[in-house]
């Protein structure tokens, strides 16, 4: 569900808009009702930026390319000189459970592992995109395998930095900000206007970030109605006469964002539960499609087609392994993060996951099992026809 990691995206641009003006002004304090009108204000206005500026969005993917590692030695040099440290021994044997009151430190772990799965979704993102790209059979998969090769370093040096400057970590959970990020960048300058220039630079980020999924989600979203997939398919899949983009798309995955933050002004877990959502939505989508592929190329019957870009033999290897880890992140995102569980630290993805499913099966049993036919008969239809 791609539109969920939209939804979360606008959620995090609207809070961190609201953290920076706790970080910038004491007096305030924060409320849901504040911090969704800035979630629907963020989702509105990515959207307008990718109806009427879409053809800018190759200028704004370089220049988030380039901000994204421009932006990266100014936040590592600024925590390792100004931040206070913690030793090496707390940062990576040191495990702490902070009130979630698991039985064993190992569980603890797990459970709080479902936060770093989300920062791996979406490589595949540039496949929605792929219709709109040239010779996208071989730039999408090697700009899938080449943004993890050169985001790990990026991502590993970035994480080191924050844990060796987070002495107080209870303190960072706690921060009025509610971001601990926010209040690593307060220890490191001792001064609002500092911070504020470094969350600032996160928050661009973080903008540019949500705008690309607003466009891959609402590719996919056109592709699949195209196809017959969704209801109301034909309005879904219209494209713009002047503006030659899927308008209405844009507009349904808007909408879907704004909704989902809803759930924000009725319990704090929002953030909790489509951050799960997120992740198990995805992983059930890897699991189906990783595992066809697998078999096919077990059985080699029939075999699969001929591709220009190919991992070669390492592509089982790859395969199994990527079965592995959706499964086991598939697993653990559906865990609360505290021991005893309530309504307030429930983990609402599960019935959220299972409410759409359950949605999926109706639609399609009562209506698009017959009228979609998959982009893959249609190709093979053209082939032979």
């Amino acid at each position: 569900m791609p539109r969920s990691i939209v939804a979360l995206d606008a959620y995090l641009v609207g809070t961190i808009i609201q953290g920076m003006i706790s970080l910038n002004n004491e007096s305030y304090s924060p409320t849901r009702w504040q911090g969704t009108l800035l979630v629907v204000a963020a989702a509105i206005g990515m959207s307008l930026f990718n109806i009427f500026a879409a053809k800018h969005l190759p200028l704004a993917e370089g220049i988030f390319v380039t901000c994204h590692f421009f932006a990266f030695f100014p936040v590592i040099v600024t925590l390792l000189v100004l931040a206070p440290k913690v030793k090496a021994v707390d940062v990576f044997t040191g495990f702490t459970d902070y009130g979630a009151g698991w039985p064993d430190i190992s569980l603890t772990v797990m459970v709080g592992q479902v936060s770093s799965m989300f920062v791996v979704l979406g490589s595949d993102s540039v496949a929605h995109m792929s219709e709109e790209i040239e010779n996208a059979s071989v730039v999408v998969p090697k700009s899938m395998v080449s943004a993890f090769l050169l985001n790990i370093p990026f991502a590993f040096g970035l994480l080191l930095s924050l844990l060796f400057s987070m002495p107080d970590v209870q303190g960072a959970l706690d921060s009025p900000t509610g971001f601990p990020f926010i209040f690593v960048f307060q220890q490191a300058f001792k001064d609002k206007a500092g911070s504020t220039v470094l969350v600032a630079v996160v928050l661009i980020l973080l903008i540019m970030i949500t705008i690309s999924s607003l466009a891959s989600a609402s590719r996919q979203t056109f592709a699949f109605a195209r196809d017959n997939g969704l209801p109301f398919s034909e309005w879904l899949a219209a494209v713009h006469p002047e503006l030659h983009i899927p308008v209405n798309s844009i507009l349904f995955t808007c909408a879907f964002s704004i909704v989902m933050s809803l759930i924000n002004l009725g319990s704090t877990v929002a953030f909790n539960a489509m951050l799960s959502l997120s992740t198990t939505a995805l992983m059930a989508t890897y699991l189906i499609s990783i595992g066809c592929v697998i078999v096919r190329r077990m059985y080699n019957n029939p075999p699969l087609p001929p591709s220009r870009w190919s991992l070669g033999r390492f592509g089982l290897p790859v395969n199994v392994i990527a079965m592995v880890y959706a499964t086991w992140s598939f697993f653990w995102s559906f865990w609360p993060n505290a021991y005893r569980v309530n309504a307030e630290n429930f983990n609402w993805a599960c019935v959220l996951f299972l409410g759409m499913m359950g949605v999926s099966a109706v639609v399609y049993g009562a209506y698009a099992r017959k009228v979609y036919d998959g982009p893959v008969v249609k190709v093979e239809g053209r082939r032979f026809a």
